[in-house]
């Protein structure tokens, strides 16, 4: 891997790792065009490390929210009359992250394995696009004053997010994507359901990362190396800080259909490609 293509991959890893638009289906739709091997450890392995840099971006955003939440939930622990808002907010993420590394672990290999294939990638972004667009009408049927806030959200709602997030293991449909849908339809209001969607994903993607880092740290020195590794990192670090300043003032007064519309013509155009042979399933 070259280091402008690189860049590249950290563009597009910033850009999408929080749209609710499938990272992981855009990584391997790029990866694919400039040639690379998506099957190939390294690729895999390069893709998920890269990561990194984009949540760090994610923490340093919330870091406010993650300090307050944290503390509120320690303090919550040894002493049941400071339990608040924040406190249950701490119990969604630790039973969601539970739930989603529980079955990230256990299907590991189907994901990098078999679900590795853009026929899948395809699929899923046009499938849950129509998820997202029920739970957007859903959404937009519920009157502001009945919608729920994070003030709101308890340990289920976590363990529900948790289970929908699992969905985004399967490349295209998108784990931020699946988790609004779900904040959606569990009557959160667009930014709730948004930032309760950064704030699930914090903890899941970075043991992602970490956990890819140190059981693929071979595969990245002798296939792709570090240096151009590193570069992605950064380069996707400061592409999602811009990306989720953006997305949080756009859900604030727009609906998600430009994503959903977004969604199936680039699945419609992977098809497109596919059939046409101009690239590859694998």
């Amino acid at each position: 891997m070259t280091w402008w293509q690189s860049i590249i991959l950290g563009i597009v890893e910033g850009v999408t790792e929080f749209l609710p638009v499938s990272s992981t289906g855009h990584l391997t739709i790029t990866e694919k065009l400039m040639g690379m091997p998506i099957d190939d450890p390294g690729i895999t392995a390069y893709t998920a490390i890269i990561q990194i840099g984009a949540i760090l971006a994610a923490v340093i955003y919330f870091w406010n929210d993650i300090a307050r939440i944290g503390a509120a939930f320690l303090k919550g622990l040894g002493n049941k009359d400071a339990r608040d808002a924040d406190y249950n907010m701490g119990w969604a993420v630790v039973v969601g992250t539970v739930i989603t590394a529980g079955v990230a672990l256990l299907g590991k290999d189907l994901i990098t394995g078999a679900l590795r294939s853009m026929w899948v990638v395809a699929i899923g972004l046009i499938v849950w696009s129509f998820a997202m667009f029920a739970a957007d009408r859903h959404a937009a049927k519920v009157p502001a004053s009945k919608q729920r806030t994070l003030e709101t959200i308890t340990w289920k709602d976590g363990a529900i997010l948790g289970a929908v997030q699992c969905l985004s293991l399967v490349p295209g449909v998108s784990r931020s994507g699946a988790t609004i849908t779900g904040g959606l339809f569990s009557g959160l209001d667009r930014l709730a359901a948004t930032k309760l969607s950064f704030y699930l994903g914090i903890p899941a993607l970075v043991a992602a990362g970490c956990y890819e880092a140190a059981s693929e740290f071979t595969h990245v020195s002798n296939t792709i190396g570090w240096g151009v590794t590193i570069i992605g990192m950064v380069v996707s670090f400061f592409v999602a800080y811009a990306s989720i300043a953006w997305l949080l003032k756009f859900v604030a007064s727009n609906t998600f259909t430009s994503f959903v519309v977004y969604r199936i013509v680039v699945g419609v155009a992977i098809i497109g490609l596919l059939v046409s042979n101009v690239i590859t399933a694998v």
